[in-house]
């Protein structure tokens, strides 16, 4: 089939990373599928205008809202796949609600990452329970091998030796719905106290007016570093050699970089939200807090107790290589879109 894939593909979202996923599941099927981002089409028209001058025969939208009303009213079969804050934010919204209502109605299935996500979805909308399969992020990391740590930290302003440091890493484009700038404050305080911890942000500016005030503010913060984003194989190296991976999101879908860091054995401290803990479980798959000063004493608690970064590391992966498999999510997408012949 001829297959157009309609996602959000701004920098640093997970929509995107998601959306070249499904991209070559469904490729490997044999369909010709076809990326574009909805911030390039205005009204269903346009996409309507796409679909037949491409002579699309199905579709597939990522994101509920953004995506899903492009495509209603659409002569083609559509699937749509839940990106996170359609359901956790747009939700909530009555007038976003009905339309969203309106496109599931249309629409042959859809995808929920966890099944908290599928509930939420099925209490706005009981009807369309039955359309709603549940498929987690399939995973698969791999790291540069000759990456220059050294030159990172530095690059980073840290010159501290690395038998002697503790790296906190965050993942995350700067937009305010990460809220990168949630521990800053705590972090620089005890960085004051302990000069061998530090928590270093990386990610796209998102949001051009808020990226200005996060650069602010962590100029002025002791231990806490701003960086730009790097090709993923980088930042996987740099998980590879951080001491845990940091979630400080307000709202999620379900996180990569948490099932990356999972992936790559290293431990996870993530705010206590839905999506973080429909993936993880407290003090077994990772850490949740729900306050800055929670955070700190988690984290001095994974420091000072090694047995439990092992427990923690093994069952997370464990649970990746259960849950988040990257073959088995190949298959559910390619079985899926039967339903758009």
């Amino acid at each position: 089939m001829r297959l157009l894939l309609l996602a959000p593909l701004r920098a640093g979202t997970g929509n995107g990373t998601t959306a070249r996923r499904v991209h070559d599941h469904l490729e490997a099927a044999g369909h010709t599928c076809i990326i574009q981002d909805t911030s390039d089409y205005e009204s269903p028209r346009a996409v309507a205008d796409l679909i037949s001058s491409k002579n699309f025969e199905a579709a597939l939208g990522l994101h509920l809202y953004k995506a899903g009303r492009l495509l209603q009213g659409s002569r083609i079969p559509f699937g749509i796949v839940f990106g996170g804050t359609d359901i956790n934010e747009d939700g909530k919204c009555e007038e976003k609600s009905q339309v969203m209502g309106a496109i599931l109605d249309e629409a042959r299935f859809a995808v929920s990452f966890t099944e908290a996500m599928k509930e939420t979805a099925a209490a706005y909308w009981p009807h369309i329970r039955s359309k709603i399969h549940v498929q987690g992020q399939g995973i698969v990391t791999a790291h540069n091998v000759s990456f220059d740590w050294k030159k990172f930290l530095q690059s980073a302003g840290i010159l501290q030796d690395n038998n002697n440091l503790y790296l906190f890493l965050l993942i995350c484009g700067l937009r305010r719905v990460k809220d990168p700038l949630y521990l800053v404050d705590d972090f620089s305080d005890w960085h004051r106290k302990e000069t061998t911890v530090h928590l270093v942000i990386i990610g796209p500016s998102v949001d051009p007016v808020f990226a200005e005030e996060v650069t602010e503010k962590v100029q002025r913060a002791d231990g806490v570093h701003l960086l730009p984003e790097i090709p993923q194989e980088d930042l996987h190296a740099v998980v590879k050699n951080c001491f845990a991976v940091v979630n400080s999101s307000v709202s999620e879908g379900m996180s990569a970089a948490i099932l990356e860091a999972m992936n790559l054995d290293v431990p996870v401290l993530a705010r206590n939200i839905p999506g973080n803990a429909a993936i993880i479980t407290h003090k077994t798959t990772g850490l949740l807090y729900s306050s800055p000063q929670e955070f700190i004493q988690l984290s001095k608690s994974l420091i000072r107790d090694p047995s439990l970064q092992r427990e923690i590391v093994s069952r997370a992966k464990a649970y990746v290589s259960q849950h988040h498999s990257w073959e088995r999510e190949r298959k559910v997408y390619q079985n899926l879109m039967l339903e758009l012949h």
